[in-house]
């Protein structure tokens, strides 16, 4: 597993070694002990999996309370996922990272407690797997708009194309509404 650093602090872009043949393929995307021979000691308590639809856009969540850690991976399919930093007292407080996961590149990501996470379907659909820290406590959840400016997420949108959100992403909170963490 190659544990890759990326601009915003703590969240890591992780590629699994993939073995593969005529048959398929084979990786490993979680083993404790490389994790945590790696720097990264977890324990994960619950395992998700959403399918959603081209233009489907699922974001930007967290919790303020019982705040999930995410090891994210995409198992068919293809997303753009992002993530910005709500920790105050880091230097990239506010800046947001954006990467591609998809079933062909195994690429996963890290996102650590702290953070809203979410992500944008660029295939016809796509089946997004996550594994949490926390279990999921939805009277502590808060959504950041997706499309707050003062963020300035660049979502990977054709020209006049608006995301397919859920009524509670649709009303996300602006920047400066959002609770920080400390």
């Amino acid at each position: 597993m190659k544990f890759e650093p990326t601009p915003l602090r703590d969240v890591y872009l992780l590629q699994p070694r993939v073995f593969g043949d005529q048959r398929g393929f084979f990786l490993e995307n979680w083993n404790q002990e490389t994790f945590r021979n790696a720097g990264f000691d977890m324990h994960f308590v619950q395992d998700n999996h959403s399918r959603s639809a081209r233009g489907i856009l699922r974001g930007m969540h967290y919790q303020t309370e019982h705040t999930q850690g995410k090891l994210v991976r995409v198992t068919s399919g293809e997303v753009f996922d992002a993530v910005v930093d709500l920790r105050r007292s880091s230097p990239t407080l506010g800046q947001w990272y954006g990467v591609t996961l998809n079933a062909e590149n195994h690429r996963m990501l890290w996102v650590p407690p702290g953070f809203a996470h979410g992500f944008y379907v660029t295939s016809d659909y796509a089946d997004f797997q996550y594994k949490c820290t926390e279990l999921y406590h939805p009277r502590s959840e808060v959504s950041l708009a997706w499309d707050d400016p003062t963020v300035g997420i660049e979502w990977p949108l054709a020209p006049g194309e608006s995301p397919r959100l859920s009524e509670k992403d649709a009303h996300g909170l602006a920047w400066a509404d959002i609770p920080l963490f400390d």
